[in-house]
């Protein structure tokens, strides 16, 4: 196997964060789990590279990618024109909804029932971005560091904020862990997630597009999105690829 060109040979640096967006991600005793770590170590087999996770702040992602320490962003990461600007992202790996989260008693069903209310979000995230197209909500932006959510959740309960807008997946998990709290509604935004790769490195680029597609043709991902994301269809299933049935498979 010819060795795919990274800052450090054999390796791959991801820039990332420890903050908790289980099940796409999260860190326990020392060990990253969920859907974004388990594919990159099987993308990463594929190539031939160690993954290096490097914990950085959220608004420091883009700007640490021009430092030339590190080959990838990947966390969480929706595929904006703003971002393309500083990556070259690849295909998605899932497709996201949104989703506000509320206090158990609070009466908000609606996009309409938030007019007037404070809805809190992580800054500069796509989710914020949402929740300002909402006609009279005030948007509250939390700092993207690896303890932002729970500040975020505590904000909701204190009454600081009247709703939480996140990625459905984090508030589904949210909302089952704390009986204080409720899914008021969810956006179908249907947002592609990629992986942002250092620009100009089309070699790296292309050998992760590859990957990415082997992956998906012969049903491994859509193994891994059954495992960490059970309650939402695969997106990408109509790319699977059958396998060819002959006399001997048959017999």
């Amino acid at each position: 196997m010819r060795m795919v060109s990274t800052v450090e040979a054999g390796y791959l640096h991801i820039v990332a964060s420890d903050f908790d967006a289980r099940p796409m991600s999260y860190v326990e005793q020392g060990q990253r789990s969920g859907y974004e770590p388990e594919l990159a170590r099987l993308v990463c087999q594929k190539l031939g590279l160690e993954p290096i996770w490097h914990n950085t702040r959220m608004e420091e992602f883009y700007t640490s990618m021009q430092t030339g320490r590190y080959d990838v962003v990947w966390f969480n990461q929706a595929i904006t024109p703003e971002r393309q600007q500083w990556v070259d992202f690849t295909r998605p790996y899932g497709l996201f909804d949104e989703s506000v989260l509320v206090k158990a008693e609070s009466p908000v069903q609606s996009v309409a029932d938030l007019v007037g209310l404070r809805v809190g979000g992580l800054a500069d995230s796509t989710n914020l971005a949402l929740a300002a197209t909402f006609p009279g909500v005030t948007v509250v932006p939390y700092p993207g560091s690896d303890k932002v959510l729970p500040e975020m959740l505590e904000a909701l309960r204190k009454g600081e904020i009247d709703a939480l807008i996140d990625d459905e997946l984090v508030l589904v998990v949210a909302a089952e862990e704390d009986s204080s709290l409720r899914m008021a509604f969810d956006v179908p935004t249907r947002v592609p997630f990629g992986i942002g790769v250092q620009k100009g490195n089309t070699e790296l680029h292309s050998a992760i597009e590859s990957a990415l597609n082997t992956l998906i043709a012969d049903g491994t991902v859509a193994k891994l999105w059954e495992s960490w994301i059970p309650w939402k269809p695969f997106p990408f299933a109509e790319e699977i690829k059958q396998p060819v049935l002959t006399d001997t498979n048959l017999s």
